[in-house]
């Protein structure tokens, strides 16, 4: 535009100026999705759907109300639609960094969506009816339920290892220090899934108290005893905080290579204790924030 070279008046931004951090995310945003529309359309259009059942899922938390454990039947169908189509956008970007066919990327893009999407069925099918998803062996039917939303859980695990072998043994087509980042934010989304493994085994996610009772807006951490979803929700999501993380630095023309990628280990470092140190906290039965 002709005012940012030439403003009418100096030192006074115009509003063109003010707004072009906004119309830049923005179209970082639609350029993402664009891309993995293009590349990953089977990811691209699961996500759609399930962002679409979110809205649904929103729209329950005012016209339903029927409560499970102390909220609302339809807050945990909201809180995975969002994670799992944050996901699904984040690996149908991320995979096409990687070096591989069409076919093999095209067979892990099905596989990832349909097991995700087929749990995601199982919760928001639970949740319509008013009973619990996870740790759920009510009724011979409730225990299926839930040992097919393992299997579905196993199969992505098992793509997040090859995904971490890929990240080791191959040249990804992005900068070092990204690419770095994208092995540490496997690696800490693998210990994430670990924590969700803990959960399973003990049937429940908190720790010295039952689940339920009081917890934070929205996320339903518990304020009254441990509760291993905290480190479950930020290990997952180290795919995407570590990779931006880097991406930001790389932009730092003051950083030369060597100081990206110490700048991005060290960051995952201290990532990674904050979730060992929630992780170990839950495990004592403390809350995160006592209410």
């Amino acid at each position: 535009m002709d005012s940012y070279t030439t403003p009418l008046i100096k030192n006074s931004p115009s509003s063109n100026d003010i707004w072009k951090p906004r119309a830049t995310f923005q179209g970082t945003i639609s350029g993402l999705l664009a891309k993995v529309k293009k590349e990953s359309p089977v990811l691209f259009w699961v996500a759609a759907l399930i962002a679409i059942t979110g809205f649904g899922c929103l729209l329950g938390l005012f016209i339903d109300d029927r409560t499970l454990m102390g909220v609302n039947v339809w807050l945990k169908p909201l809180k995975f639609s969002i994670s799992i189509t944050i996901y699904l956008i984040t690996v149908g970007y991320l995979i096409t960094k990687y070096p591989y066919s069409n076919r093999k990327r095209g067979l892990i893009n099905h596989i990832t969506a349909w097991s995700l999407l087929l749990e995601f069925i199982v919760i928001v099918y639970q949740g319509s009816r008013g009973v619990q998803s996870h740790y759920n062996t009510a009724t011979p039917f409730d225990s299926i339920l839930f040992m097919l939303m393992g299997v579905f859980v196993g199969i992505n695990v098992l793509t997040m290892v090859l995904f971490i072998i890929d990240t080791a043994r191959l040249k990804l087509k992005t900068t070092k220090s990204v690419q770095w980042a994208i092995l540490l934010g496997w690696l800490i989304v693998f210990f994430g899934s670990w924590v969700g493994g803990q959960m399973i085994s003990q049937v429940s996610h908190n720790v010295g108290i039952i689940d339920g009772g009081a917890g934070l807006p929205l996320v339903n951490w518990s304020t009254i005893g441990g509760d291993l979803r905290i480190a479950h929700f930020f290990g997952l999501h180290g795919i995407q905080i570590i990779p931006l993380f880097a991406l930001w630095v790389s932009k730092k023309s003051s950083f030369s290579n060597r100081n990206q990628l110490l700048a991005v280990t060290a960051f995952a470092l201290l990532f990674a204790a904050l979730i060992g140190y929630v992780f170990y906290q839950a495990k004592q039965g403390i809350p995160v924030i006592a209410l």
